[in-house]
């Protein structure tokens, strides 16, 4: 999807969605078919415009400089955000779906700019000093994503958006966890340098691709920090639409686990890209549709 299709009526702007979030938000993807079936379509349109902002970053010309990711990826947000201003024509295949999931549900421009935002750092920033320097990307990145959520999901809370920016970060986190081999094939590392010096862990081991016993505690250390978000987090569910909760708490118990595959992998990031198999994720949602999980003492 690297050139734009000309322009496409909105249906088929919304399955060109559809279609890249079933090929590559599994998990996501899963999750939604246990939302109501006139929400569907605004989830999948959110995530095709993160994925597509995603891929002229990193995935889809390997040969592109980042000069021309850069070039890309600006003339791609400029595209959107004068539409989301002026209603002017669009030739994109999927800002269509984007554009009317936003404008139907009133999704706020200012976390729409906070995730581009966060696009563009991935094109210049590859280490991140602080847990707060790494804080300020996750935030764009997958706070705003949790919180543009909440119109499709229906908010009955005034703290269900700090609740779903916590599980949006969660869900972020875990990624960098479970994606540390491929990030570190880009040139990046998503875990804060202090905590690597915490722990006496250096590049070395990244060059190595080799998990010693100190990278290992590191793991376990960001792994338990992930999961105090993911508690957090559950105190959201009740803060929801009634018909929404199922679906985020599959996608919410489906992504945590993927935390206790890297710990059953014992952690080797390098070799083992931890996933929860389709089987299991059924096993959950049956569970979830039988016997709700509450959510912990907060």
């Amino acid at each position: 999807m690297a050139g734009h299709a000309g322009t496409v009526d909105l249906a088929t702007s919304y399955e060109l969605c559809r279609r890249l979030h079933a090929a590559h938000g599994r998990t996501y993807y899963f999750a939604t078919r246990f939302l109501p079936v006139e929400r569907r379509h605004h989830v999948h349109a959110l995530y095709g415009f993160a994925r597509y902002a995603d891929d002229l970053v990193d995935h889809l010309d390997l040969s592109w400089t980042p000069q021309q990711r850069r070039t890309a990826l600006e003339r791609w947000s400029s595209v959107f955000l004068k539409a989301l201003d002026t209603r002017s024509p669009i030739d994109d295949p999927v800002l269509p779906a984007v554009l009317h999931t936003v404008r139907v549900l009133d999704i706020d421009h200012d976390d729409l700019r906070a995730f581009l935002h966060s696009m563009a750092m991935d094109l210049t920033v590859t280490r991140y000093r602080t847990c707060d320097d790494l804080g300020e990307y996750v935030h764009g990145s997958a706070a705003v994503i949790g919180a543009m959520m909440l119109p499709v999901l229906g908010a009955i809370h005034p703290d269900a958006r700090a609740r779903a920016m916590d599980l949006g970060i969660a869900f972020q986190l875990t990624n960098f966890l479970r994606d540390i081999s491929e990030d570190w094939d880009r040139g990046r590392i998503y875990l804060p340098l202090e905590d690597l010096d915490r722990f006496g862990v250096g590049e070395l081991e990244f060059r190595a691709r080799h998990v010693t016993p100190a990278l290992r505690r590191l793991l376990a250390f960001e792994v338990a920090r992930t999961r105090v978000l993911y508690r957090r987090a559950e105190q959201g569910w009740t803060m929801l639409e009634p018909a929404s909760r199922t679906g985020i708490r599959i996608a919410h118990r489906c992504y945590a686990e993927i935390l206790d595959r890297l710990e059953a992998a014992d952690y080797q990031v390098f070799r083992v890209r931890a996933a929860v198999p389709t089987r299991r994720k059924l096993a959950i949602a049956a569970r979830e549709l039988a016997h709700p999980s509450r959510p912990a003492p907060g």
